[in-house]
């Protein structure tokens, strides 16, 4: 007896994206990442820290916007006295804070003190109170 022939298994081709699909997707991730750098330069964002020092006993970082070049993201009176002067003193300090003024256009956040910060913008260097 003939007994018909199995049914052949059906083969069918790879799956893939079409090649416009990863092109769009590549292209919005690229449009994105654009987004954010210009933002970037227009916000130029910083962190500033301030220790826990007498006229301010809890110590107080805040995020800022600046379109300073000059500022580093991560600063602190006691690192702005390091980079000029080599050196921190309590009259250093206290002009620091005074130029920062000048130089920070908006507070965008007020945060409470963060140590972590203050050690970034100082180098890992710790100074007395």
């Amino acid at each position: 007896m003939d007994q018909p022939p199995p049914p052949a298994a059906e083969v069918s081709p790879p799956s893939t994206q079409p090649r416009g699909r990863r092109t769009g997707c590549l292209l919005a991730v690229l449009l994105v990442a654009g987004l954010v750098i210009v933002a970037w330069f227009l916000v130029r964002p910083g962190v500033f820290s301030i220790q826990p020092i007498g006229a301010i006993p809890d110590g107080i970082t805040f995020v800022y916007h600046s379109r300073n070049p000059e500022m580093p993201f991560f600063s602190s009176p006691d690192g702005l006295c390091l980079e000029l002067q080599g050196g921190v003193s309590l009259l250093c300090r206290g002009a620091a804070l005074n130029g920062t003024v000048d130089l920070i256009d908006r507070v965008i956040v007020r945060l409470p003190y963060s140590h972590w910060a203050y050690l970034r913008s100082t180098g890992g260097l710790e100074f007395d109170r």
